[in-house]
């Protein structure tokens, strides 16, 4: 396993989870199932997985061969045998840090083979064992893979913050900005996009986390979460004209047309590239979930661009300039009006479109008198309580 990430590897089990993704996804066509079917009978193999493998089984995502499972527990009875006997030896013969990189053998093994609760019962009995903050940082960081490969979201949060708990007694940067991009990925999976990509910004000139994605897909992640989150000012500051993002971004299909497109306001060019990155959001682990809720966030943007230049414009005018029918947006944009996402309304008998933008100084003004109104009822009431 590449901890580090220094040779540019993603972790294996990382790797695995995405190809069990794709293996029970629906849009996968059936002769890529076959194929994937067989990678990950041989990744399961290679590390002896027999837990996810008996599990993976029981759903019928592979086929059951009990000489094959006998064959992997055996193996791992051996294993660990031979771990203990190290651990054993250290204790009586060699110092503390040989005793601590024994019980860490054993936590990465666990880890190898996909026992989620003897790894993470391991790695606290190692993290007992361990002085220095970086190398319980490294603990952590082992947890937050574990916590992807599960996708479980209470580990994963809790380890972030434990983390940060670590830093406030020391750590090196190159620790804290590999956190970063983890913080960011448990941002972008729960649906905090401002979040993730005010992290992953963060961290584009000093990623160093291979282990959990290669460089390409960082940026790919770094310019859908920036998209629905940063204002025009920031987008052409932070993405559109940064050199880490313009180095990659031809590299992956369809996102260069689709951030130059709408900073540019070229609308069917837009559409045309965004209905291109539909099939990669879709087939990412992490994205899947909010596949729809990006899509409507990404038209709110696009949408609020374009009327943003108008105080009425013609439904057919719009119609146009994204290339659609005039009962499309019509359709689409009720939606968003109806939700909330839209500032303006429909005139459907002239056909026009009115925006109605709230006014922003008003707002200010309104909710300044209200707090200051709040404010001296509190001052009157603890006048009464110090004249009594």
């Amino acid at each position: 396993m590449d901890m580090e990430g220094q040779d540019g590897k993603q972790q294996p089990q990382l790797v695995l989870a995405h190809k069990l993704f794709l293996l029970t996804h629906p849009d996968v066509e059936d002769i890529d199932k076959v194929r994937l079917r067989d990678e990950v009978l041989s990744a399961v193999r290679a590390h002896d997985m027999a837990s996810l493998y008996e599990s993976l089984a029981a759903s019928s995502v592979l086929e059951m061969d009990q000489c094959l499972l006998d064959e992997m527990r055996k193996k791992i009875d051996v294993e660990i045998n031979k771990l203990d006997e190290k651990i054993v030896d250290a204790e009586e013969n060699l110092g503390e840090s040989e005793v601590r990189e024994a019980h860490l053998a054993k936590s990465l093994f666990y880890i190898r083979i996909g026992d989620k609760e003897k790894a993470l019962d391991q790695l606290k009995l190692t993290e007992t064992r361990t002085v220095a903050v970086g190398q319980k940082m490294d603990l952590v960081f082992y947890t937050l893979q574990l916590g992807f490969f599960y996708m479980d979201f209470d580990l994963i949060s809790k380890s972030i913050d434990r983390a940060k708990n670590l830093f406030e007694e020391g750590g090196d940067w190159e620790r804290k900005n590999r956190l970063k991009v983890y913080e960011g990925l448990y941002c972008m999976s729960t649906r905090n996009f401002k979040k993730a990509a005010d992290l992953f910004l963060d961290s584009i000139s000093t990623f160093t986390t291979y282990e959990l994605f290669p460089y390409d897909t960082f940026i790919f992640y770094t310019v859908l979460t920036g998209i629905i989150s940063l204002d025009r000012v920031s987008l052409k500051q932070k993405v559109v004209d940064a050199p880490e993002i313009l180095a990659v971004i031809g590299k992956i299909p369809y996102l260069s047309e689709f951030l130059n497109s709408l900073y540019q306001c070229q609308y069917k060019s837009f559409f045309s590239a965004f209905s291109g990155l539909t099939e990669q959001i879709k087939l990412d682990r992490y994205l899947h979930p909010h596949f729809r809720f990006y899509m409507r966030e990404v038209r709110t943007v696009i949408y609020s661009q374009f009327l943003e230049s108008y105080k009425s414009v013609t439904m057919e005018a719009m119609a146009t300039a994204f290339g659609v029918t005039v009962d499309f947006i019509d359709l689409e944009l009720s939606r968003f009006i109806a939700a909330g996402k839209l500032h303006c309304k429909i005139d459907k008998v002239a056909g026009v479109l009115e925006t109605n933008r709230p006014d922003a100084k008003n707002a200010l003004y309104q909710a300044t008198i209200k707090q200051g109104d709040f404010l001296l009822n509190r001052i009157q009431k603890l006048s009464r309580v110090i004249d009594l």
